[in-house]
This record gives structure tokens, sequence and C-alpha cells, in this order.
């Protein structure tokens, strides 16, 4: 959009401001020579520039990029939106309890309503649940989404989730009730996808990997152990975090942005194949 402004005085009247013609304007933008008044100066690294120029320049500036190709960011707004929206739904759990036979995970169900596949990472069995995933979360998130971007890590999140409900469609049993019936909730899958790109990332740059090691080492070994927690949907969404990850982490530099983009449409694609595939031989 350009805009015009009214055009200078000549002779001998003094320059004016053009966004401000009662406004006597000695001062001139480097950039397009016209008169600034003190309320329109912006301060440039070599002399003062108008808002109009000073505007246009910011507009052609690259955004600062991470290490690893997204758009820095000074928040965690995915992070906060993600929690948010699993407490909202935990507490719409509690006054409408049918709302988790709607939403969770059930394999027998997984073809004919296929929404659940993501549907049962925002629902949680208790309060322990609830508050230990969305701590995992918050400590996890704190720390990726700055470095992967916001689409980056919003795909991370997600598909991670995908694939741990996709684990489990593949790993239960139909000639087992409790497998193929039992109803699965809660946001594990995508955590684990979260810890294991940790780990990829850490390993990828050459950071000391022992403490994420040590704590997917122990919740691995709860998840196999423990009563009640669903081993295949931690190792579904743990095993896509780490592909979707490796993707992101060694993408050639220059072509971050594309092959990140082909990467995640390609992790996305081998899920819904593998889904489909399971559908037909059910």
């Amino acid at each position: 959009m350009t805009q015009h402004y009214p055009s200078q005085p000549t002779g001998g009247s003094p320059p004016t401001c053009p966004r401000h013609p009662d406004t006597v304007a000695y001062v001139r933008c480097q950039r397009c020579d016209r008169p600034v008044c003190p309320q329109c100066q912006v301060p440039g690294a070599v002399g003062i520039h108008c808002v109009d120029c000073a505007r246009q320049a910011s507009a052609r500036r690259r955004a600062p990029r991470t290490i690893l190709g997204g758009v820095a960011v000074a928040d965690t707004l995915i992070t906060k939106s993600f929690i948010a929206v699993c407490v909202a739904t935990y507490l719409l759990q509690s006054t409408s309890p049918a709302l988790l036979g709607r939403m969770n995970f059930v394999p027998a169900l997984a073809h004919t309503e296929p929404w659940r596949f993501i549907t049962t990472t925002f629902l949680h069995g208790s309060l322990i649940h609830l508050a230990f995933n969305m701590w995992a979360l918050w400590v996890l998130g704190s720390s990726l989404e700055p470095i992967l971007g916001r689409w980056r890590f919003t795909c991370l999140c997600l598909i991670s989730a995908v694939g741990g409900s996709t684990a489990i469609y593949w790993l239960a049993s139909p000639a087992s009730i409790p497998d193929w019936f039992g109803g699965t909730v809660g946001a594990s899958g995508a955590v684990f996808g979260l810890f294991a790109a940790m780990f990829v990332i850490q390993h990828r740059f050459g950071r000391d990997t022992s403490a994420i090691v040590g704590l997917l080492a122990i919740n691995l070994v709860f998840s196999f152990l423990g009563q009640n927690i669903s081993w295949q949907g931690h190792l579904g969404g743990m095993v896509t975090g780490a592909v979707l990850a490796g993707v992101y982490a060694w993408a050639p530099r220059g072509r971050r942005t594309a092959v990140g983009v082909a990467g995640t449409v390609g992790v996305a694609a081998l899920l819904l194949a593998a889904i489909v595939v399971r559908a037909a031989l059910v």
C-alpha cells in the first residue's frame, strides 16, 4: 500500500512533516529525503528514518532463525496452549463423563471413529496422570519450542501423539477383549515423542545426553512394569518423535524449511498408511 502526502511548500516557507503539516521539520529522512518531525523520527544505524521507510525496512528484514531453522520465538505459546487444552478437557470430563467414551482411543472403534487417534491425547485418567504429563510437557516444551519454532513443535507434539495411538492399534490383539475394546487416554505419546526429540537434538549438536537417557530409561521401565500403563503408546510416541526430530535436526542448512515440511508430511503419510493397512487386516 502506498501513501501519498501533500506536497511540501516552496519558496521561503520552512519544511513541514508530511504526516503533520503543521509541524516544522528541518531533519530529513536518510532514505527518502522527506522532512520528518521529532514525533515521526526513527533512529537508524545511519541517520534518522521516517516511519514509512522504517516500516518498509522492517518488512524486508528476515526474522531471526534458530539453529534448526525455525523462526525464533520469545515465548512458549504452543506449550502453554497444549497444557491449557488438556486442563480444560479434564475439567469437562469431570462435568461430562460421557466425553471420555466419545474421545478416548479404543482399537475396536478406530477405523470408524478416526478422530480418537488425536482426541485421546487431551484426556487423562486422573489428576496425578494429568499433573505428571503437564509437568513433563512444560519442562520439555520450554526447551524444545524455542529451538524448533512453533510449527515444527506443534507437528512434533501432534504427530507423536498419533504415533502412540497407531502403535496401540497395531499391537492390540482383536482376540483379547481388554486390549481391543479397552480405552486409552493421555498425552504420554506426545510427551515420549518430546523426550526422544530432546535426545536426538542434543546428540546432533554434541551435547551431553546422559540425563535425558536416564529419564527415558526410568519412564520406559515404569511403562512396561506398571499397571494400567500403555507401553505401546509410549513406545509409538517415542519412535515417531525420534524419527521426526531426526528430520529436523539433520536437514541440510539452507533447505531446512523445505526438508522439514517434506519430512513432516512423509512421517504423517506413513502413519496414515499404517492405520489404513491395520484397518484392512482387522
